[in-house]
This record gives C-alpha cells, sequence and structure tokens, in this order.
C-alpha cells in the first residue's frame, strides 16, 4: 500500500480509470462475440447488425482511449472481412 499522498492520489485515479474503461471494453468485447457467433451461424442478416454495432462499441472505446485506435482499426477489419466472407458463401 502507498505512504505518499501523491502515490494514493494516483491510486485513486487509477482504480476510478479502470471501473470506468472496464464499460467500454467489456460492450466491445460483448459485441464482438455476438458479431463473430452470428457469423458462425451463417445467420446473414444477424451478422450484419451485429457487426455494426461491434463496429461502433470499438469506435466508442477507442475514441475514449480505453483501446487503442489501431487495435479498433485491426478488429473492425477482422469483423468486416469475416461477414464479407459470409455473404460471399450465402449470395
Amino acid at each position: 500500500m502507498a505512504n505518499i499522498k501523491s502515490a494514493i492520489k494516483r491510486n485513486k485515479q487509477n482504480e476510478k480509470r479502470r471501473v470506468r474503461n472496464r464499460v467500454y471494453r467489456g460492450r466491445a468485447r460483448t459485441f464482438v462475440k455476438k458479431a463473430n457467433q452470428a457469423a458462425a451461424d451463417q445467420n446473414l442478416e444477424e451478422a450484419r447488425q451485429a457487426t455494426l454495432e461491434a463496429i461502433s462499441a470499438l469506435d466508442k472505446a477507442a475514441e475514449k482511449g480505453v483501446l487503442h485506435k489501431n487495435n479498433a482499426a485491426r478488429r473492425k477489419s477482422r469483423l468486416m472481412l469475416r461477414l464479407a466472407k459470409l455473404e460471399k458463401e450465402v449470395a
């Protein structure tokens, strides 16, 4: 445990940020998982909707600084590739 006043304050700030960031990171993970599951189930309409929601959640997480922008871009790219592959298979 920290004894120095500034370290105590820093620990409090870090804990507040951690809790706040969990919301955005968790939402992004959940929506990405739903999009991947919909694509695995070969459900095109559901996969499209879930992918759009996942992209939105990733953008918000990157905007808040929870995820690095390149990390979010990479994940969005993978989602779109999977969706495009599914659309090609279904068509």
